[in-house]
């Protein structure tokens, strides 16, 4: 299993996912009739395997990724009924999420998209919220990370790997200052800014005997982002009595998130 975004990572994810996400936002969106979604960085399709069986009503979801792979997967693996039994369509567009403009929107009921809002830049994030509410599109973004960990039992290099890790997640790449743990606080006042009503919740991932293949796999890249970011850190031996004890159902993982939802009502 490699890479953030492999088939294979993704879908070890996919039910701690869903068991994390906020569902009280889906009795708030300001939605109904025929839907047409777009799902931004689907990745898999997961957020449309979860969403789709629980809107009613005819869907089409447009899945947008950059990633030819994943896209072919996506669209082969969306459910094909939502919550009434109604039919639901797929299609996919191969493109950069942070060139979405209002016309790409034009007859969108909602966007979405999971895991994703820490990818982008302040400037970015502006942009986005900017193209949703000039469009009148309401956003659901959810499992946005927000660099809060907790590990029981506790190690007494935690705290320096934490934030080891949240600094490597707002580093520059490529030119750009990605947000990071910050991405739901730029995202809730950029939408509100651009006149969205805006409501947050949180969804942190609980992990313990069950997803010890999970917390593991999770381990191996938070450590990995953190001795990147920090070489002067020897984090061998942590990584391996970590892993372990994930392995062996003797550490309990908590990963915060947050799920934002911005519409005007």
């Amino acid at each position: 299993m490699t890479g953030e975004f492999s088939t294979g990572w993704l879908s070890l994810r996919e039910p701690a996912d869903a068991a994390a996400r906020a569902t009280d936002l889906i009795d708030q969106l300001s939605i109904g009739g025929d839907l047409v979604i777009r799902d931004l960085g689907c990745g898999t399709g997961s957020m449309a395997r979860w969403l789709a069986p629980r809107l009613p009503g005819p869907q089409r979801w447009i899945l947008q990724d950059r990633d030819p792979a994943l896209l072919a997967y996506a669209a082969a693996h969306v459910p094909e009924a939502a919550a009434d039994g109604s039919a639901v369509t797929v299609e996919t567009v191969e493109a950069d999420v942070t060139a979405l403009t209002a016309a790409d929107l034009k007859g969108v009921s909602l966007v979405t998209c999971s895991a994703l809002l820490d990818l982008f830049t302040a400037e970015e994030v502006r942009a986005l919220a900017e193209v949703c509410v000039e469009a009148g599109t309401p956003a659901l973004f959810t499992l946005s990370v927000v660099g809060e960990v907790q590990l029981d039992p506790p190690h007494p290099l935690d705290a320096e790997v934490a934030a080891a890790f949240n600094e490597h997640q707002r580093r520059e790449h490529g030119g750009r200052w990605l947000l990071g743990g910050e991405s739901v606080g730029a995202a809730a006042e950029a939408f509100a800014t651009a006149g969205a009503t805006v409501t947050t919740r949180p969804s942190p991932w609980q992990l313990g005997p069950e997803q010890g293949a999970l917390a593991a796999e999770w381990l191996r890249g938070w450590v990995a982002a953190a001795a990147e970011q920090r070489p002067d850190l020897a984090l061998d031996d942590y990584l391996a009595a970590r892993t372990a004890a994930a392995e062996a159902g003797e550490l309990q993982v908590t990963v915060g998130h947050q799920d934002l939802l911005a519409q005007k009502v």
